[in-house]
């Protein structure tokens, strides 16, 4: 379907087929940014699973504070607000989640997907998703987690600085997509990610689908790190998301994310 689909909170709404993930949805044609707006709802009770969309972000950010536009009609551009049950320092773990989730979606509309370490979500070595998880805590609990979602959809074009970066689902395959069954691919699968990890708290449950669509599983990879740069052999993650590079000598190094960037040695992936 064309990107003339209608958009709004009832056509999303209807796409969405889900207990609880986006069950709540709000609207609207322009933001400062949805991560933001929904900030400003989780202070009004907005209850866990609401969902904000927006078809403009005047203020959007992506890692580092980048800032991050997209032309009308074009992306999906959302925030689920969470409301988990459990101690702040799995939260963090709640992005692999979404980029999991996001990459099930594409991988069903019948794309060759993969998943960069973390969580680019990649299509022929070029990014199409870009996720911005944030907390809130009350004392030692949390108050929300905030995951902010920007998928490249009906974009048929990008800045020379990133074609060799960026790529969107209408480029690799020469036609236009409905973003209301976008947003309801992404909710069913991130509804049964989130309930699978929140079962451990870790990736016990989500391991072997991780690995499934993981980019550079048993591939030589270039750990970032200053002064302390290595090259090594990505044999995956562990249940608690972080990457295991196994060095020349045989030992293996657990990568955080956030710490470091890793690059496979011959593409962005």
């Amino acid at each position: 379907m064309l990107k003339s689909a209608e958009y709004n909170e009832k056509t999303i709404l209807q796409a969405i087929k889900t207990k609880w993930a986006g069950k709540t949805v709000y609207f609207a044609e322009k933001v400062d940014s949805t991560n933001s707006w929904i900030k400003r709802l989780s202070k009004e009770g907005a209850e866990h699973g609401t969902l904000a969309v927006a078809e403009f972000q005047s203020a959007g950010r992506g890692r580092f504070d980048r800032k991050w536009e997209a032309p009308e009609g074009s992306s999906v551009m959302m925030t689920i607000l969470l409301r988990p049950e459990f101690e702040p320092q799995y939260a963090s773990m709640l992005t692999l989640v979404m980029g999991l989730a996001v990459a099930q979606a594409v991988d069903e509309l019948g794309f060759k997907v993969s998943i960069k370490w973390p969580n680019d979500v990649v299509l022929s070595r070029k990014k199409i998703c870009g996720i911005l998880t944030e907390m809130g805590t009350n004392g030692t609990k949390i108050g929300y987690v905030l995951i902010g979602v920007g998928i490249n959809v009906n974009l048929w074009e990008f800045p020379e600085e990133m074609q060799d970066k960026a790529t969107s689902l209408a480029m690799e395959s020469g036609q236009e997509y409905d973003r209301n069954q976008i947003i309801g691919l992404v909710m069913k699968h991130f509804e049964e990610d989130y309930e699978r990890f929140i079962q451990t708290c870790d990736f016990e449950n989500l391991l072997e689908e991780y690995h499934r669509i993981l980019a550079n599983l048993n591939q030589p990879v270039r750990v970032l790190n200053g002064a302390d740069s290595f090259e090594g052999v990505s044999r995956g993650i562990d249940t608690k998301g972080e990457l295991l590079v196994e060095k020349a000598d045989g030992t293996v190094t657990k990568i955080s994310a956030g710490e470091v960037s890793v690059r496979g040695l011959y593409s962005y992936v």
